[in-house]
């Protein structure tokens, strides 16, 4: 078994991580006899359906069967109210300054009281799709938030005769628990008026209280698994990764790291014309291991935006259930979605496993590439990173514009360039394990690394097509590469139009300031956070050198 459900009697009690206040009194309600244990897919399919303001559409889901739902199943449509995006103000977690499990104990106590009013669904599923790395999780959700937890078992690995034996064949993970989630999607604590999301990391558990948006679960459940990964070998990974064979029967293994709206979906998906063999590991959630390189996906399906897909377009076929969408009924009296982000942004949608038929759980070949997928209009649309150092601090000060993927607090600049490390804002351990865990992968296993500008370069909008070209020149090994400019550890490649004039003032300048804002970044990670986030001096030294060298 991956991780531990149960225990000795001797062995229950302290001294032992499953059995901390914040885990404790979260696991314990997951006992109480208004619970009701939900473990089947069809049965889970059928509550949803009928829960309160579920709409049932006209639209039939692909295949159902192979996934584990009933035969001729719909598509299932539920919408939240106002907020349709992630809320990171609500994000709290032990360990960091300022968080005092004494304090957070008493509303988790009075979470926990105020479910015994309702009927709770208990409901398990597995994280991690390979031997090499399952970890199992449990929710614990109230009646009428039937959705969310079909949700969580179709976006996760919902237990299965073949799962269930794969994970009794698993490599055991350390002395880890399993995972322990309470959500509570009505209950608002007078501390917490816009929702909390609290974690306890280093014990597996967590809280969600007055958050209704799923992605908040699926997020949050993927929080402490990356967690455990990254203590038991593993780089964890916001992005996609993907298997190209060329002509010659060579492979490249390639991963792209970006935030919702970064286009990391796109380029990890996309087909090349058929000028490749294409293999899918996933695009959203997966590990890298530190030993070998080889990669495991933690997801099965996908949560995928639907304001790029219109109701014609063929991919909706593999829809399983879409939320924060519209509804109309067509010229054949049929009930079907509107998407395209017309009722509100970022209307999502779970799809099935099958849309990439050419999918695996698990890659042994070594991770050949990683690509920084930044939004950062000072470069160019391609840069090489030829020093591991500075490859691995460019990740950690990954460059972005917030996305409706976000609900952000009153007052903040949407179109504000923000730094996310490794495009990663669900990490609960100190930056710098992350840090390492990449510098690594660069020089000691020799992975090449490039940043992918997927915005505008200065004023002009870098179209998909140029940055997919780009991507396939470097699969190719075709790219030729030159310095950018005077700095010697940075090279871009000529892609017509993009062309960095280093003898314009105004671009230098904003260069230069967009390395400033980095080190300034790097610099307040000594403070934030009491320090936790603080990098080593070579991570500076690596911005300063560039700064110097940029005139």
């Amino acid at each position: 078994m991956a991780t531990r459900a149960n225990f000795k009697r001797e062995q229950i009690g302290t001294g032992n991580k499953a059995f901390s206040t914040s885990r404790t009194t979260i696991e314990t309600a997951f006992y109480g006899n208004n619970v009701e244990k939900v473990m089947d897919l069809k049965q889970a399919y059928r509550m949803a359906q009928k829960a309160p303001g579920t709409i049932t559409t006209d639209m039939p889901i692909y295949e159902p069967e192979r996934i584990g739902l009933p035969e001729n199943a719909k598509i299932l449509l539920f919408n939240d109210g106002e907020t349709v995006g992630r809320f990171a103000g609500a994000r709290v977690i032990l360990g960091e300054v300022g968080v005092e499990e004494t304090e957070i104990a008493k509303v988790l106590r009075e979470a926990v009281y105020n479910t015994r009013y309702k009927t709770m669904y208990h409901s398990e599923a597995y994280i991690g799709l390979d031997p090499d790395f399952m970890v199992k999780a449990h929710l614990l959700i109230p009646e009428t938030y039937e959705n969310t937890m079909l949700n969580w078992l179709l976006n996760f690995q919902y237990k299965t005769a073949e799962y269930k034996e794969m994970y009794k064949s698993s490599r055991e993970i350390g002395e880890e628990p399993d995972i322990f989630i309470l959500s509570d999607p009505d209950y608002k604590h007078p501390k917490f008026p816009n929702g909390l999301a609290y974690f306890d990391p280093e014990h597996n558990c967590a809280c969600l209280l007055g958050m209704r948006y799923f992605g908040e679960h699926k997020k949050g459940t993927l929080t402490l698994a990356w967690g455990i990964a990254n203590r038991n070998g593993y780089a964890s990974c916001h992005g996609g990764l993907k298997r190209c064979i060329k002509e010659d029967g060579q492979a490249h293994v390639l991963g792209v790291f970006g935030l919702s709206g970064s286009g990391k979906s796109t380029l990890t998906h996309a087909k090349h014309k058929g000028k490749y063999d294409v293999t899918i590991l996933h695009d959203d959630a997966y590990i890298i291991s530190s030993d070998n390189g080889s990669t495991v996906a933690l997801e099965p399906s996908y949560f995928d935006k639907t304001q790029d897909y219109p109701l014609t377009s063929p991919d909706n076929q593999f829809l399983l259930t879409v939320q924060n969408c519209g509804a109309t009924v067509d010229e054949e009296g049929k009930l079907v979605l509107v998407t395209e982000d017309l009722r509100n942004g970022n209307g999502r949608a779970i799809k099935s496993k099958l849309w990439a038929a050419n999918r695996v759980d698990k890659m042994g070949e070594p991770i050949n590439t990683i690509v920084w997928l930044m939004k950062d209009h000072t470069l160019p649309p391609v840069v090489k990173v030829e020093n591991s150092v500075l490859a691995s601090v460019m990740g950690a000060c990954l460059a972005t514009k917030r996305s409706t993927a976000e609900k952000l607090a009153e007052g903040v600049d949407m179109n504000a360039l923000v730094f996310e490390p490794y495009a990663n804002p669900f990490r609960t351990y100190p930056l710098r394990q992350d840090y390492e865990k990449f510098k690594a992968l660069f020089e000691e296993r020799k992975v090449d690394n490039y940043i992918l500008n997927t915005g505008h370069f200065m004023d002009k909008k870098i179209p998909k097509e140029v940055t997919i070209g780009i991507l396939e020149s470097i699969i190719d090994g075709t790219a030729e590469f030159e310095k950018l400019g005077m700095i010697s550890e940075l090279k871009t490649m000529h892609v017509e139009g993009f062309e960095p004039d280093f003898e314009d003032k105004v671009y230098v300048n904003a260069l230069k300031g967009g390395m400033m804002g980095r080190m300034n970044y790097l610099n307040s990670l000594k403070d934030v956070k009491g320090g936790r986030d603080d990098l080593p001096q070579e991570a500076r030294e690596a911005i300063i050198s560039i700064i110097a060298e940029i005139k």
